[in-house]
């Protein structure tokens, strides 16, 4: 049967932004609001962020062509789009450069009213939101004007379809957000809230992390994508580049 899967699928968060230095600013400081003009979408990356997309494009471009991406897909926010330049420029296949192919799809997990907002600030200007996303939890919140996590599976289910017409057969790089990150796992791995919130219950997603995966023809009816790494930052110990793994700026806390 025709393979339906890319040959290999990594998933990478961007590298550490200025949203992410200003986050642990506010919350260090016991602030409600976290202090950056920008909207996040326009959020750049951080000068250890250009280090970490570096880094990272130095370990792409030093492995074999078969273990090289050969489609780019990115999310259209500033920090998104800057990291998949310096794995653009890092990585060629077959001596031709690599396109970035930006997709709204891979976007930030939108927070409509609680965006910019710290823990003590949610807690102090929407207590009733507060309390409504203790009692329902962050896989179905959706605070006013945002979005929930099953929204953001719900476009990713979408951007997979196109993934399995256009680019079956080929090494496909991801690079997203914290949250693209994991409700990419919630579906590649067919797993279930509990277990999706477990994951997240654990660490955050390393900035520059690896979540990679490979075709295996042997497992389901048709072969499927299997993991082979999670949230892998060897690439950047191995140049003593520092791991970091914050959450943006406008991510409500976790539980």
């Amino acid at each position: 049967m025709e393979q339906k899967w890319p040959d290999r699928l990594w998933v990478v968060r961007h590298g550490q932004s200025a949203g992410n230095v200003a986050r642990d600013a506010a919350e260090a400081a016991g602030v409600p609001l976290i202090d950056i003009a920008l909207r996040d979408m326009d959020v750049p990356l951080s000068a250890l962020g250009e280090r970490q997309a570096e880094a990272l494009g130095r370990w792409w471009a030093a492995q074999p062509v078969h273990e090289r991406p050969s489609v780019l897909l990115s999310s259209p926010y500033r920090r998104a789009r800057q990291t998949a330049e310096h794995l653009r420029q890092a990585v060629s296949v077959q001596s031709e450069e690599l396109a970035v192919v930006v997709d709204e799809r891979l976007r930030e997990k939108e927070f409509g009213l609680l965006d910019r907002l710290t823990r003590t600030g949610i807690r102090e200007r929407h207590p009733e939101l507060h309390a409504q996303r203790a009692h329902v939890g962050k896989f179905y919140f959706r605070p006013p004007g945002g979005e929930s996590w099953c929204d953001v599976i719900l476009r990713l289910r979408s951007l997979l379809d196109m993934v399995v017409r256009e680019y079956r057969g080929e090494r496909v790089l991801v690079v997203g957000h914290q949250v693209i990150v994991n409700c990419m796992r919630y579906l590649l791995e067919r797993l279930d809230e509990e277990t999706i919130l477990a994951i997240d219950r654990a660490g955050d997603v390393p900035n520059c992390g690896v979540t990679s995966y490979a075709f295996d023809p042997g497992v389901g009816r048709r072969g499927k994508l299997v993991l082979r790494q999670a949230n892998f930052v060897a690439p950047l110990e191995a140049s003593d580049t520092p791991v970091t793994a914050e959450p943006d700026a406008p991510a409500a806390p976790k539980p």
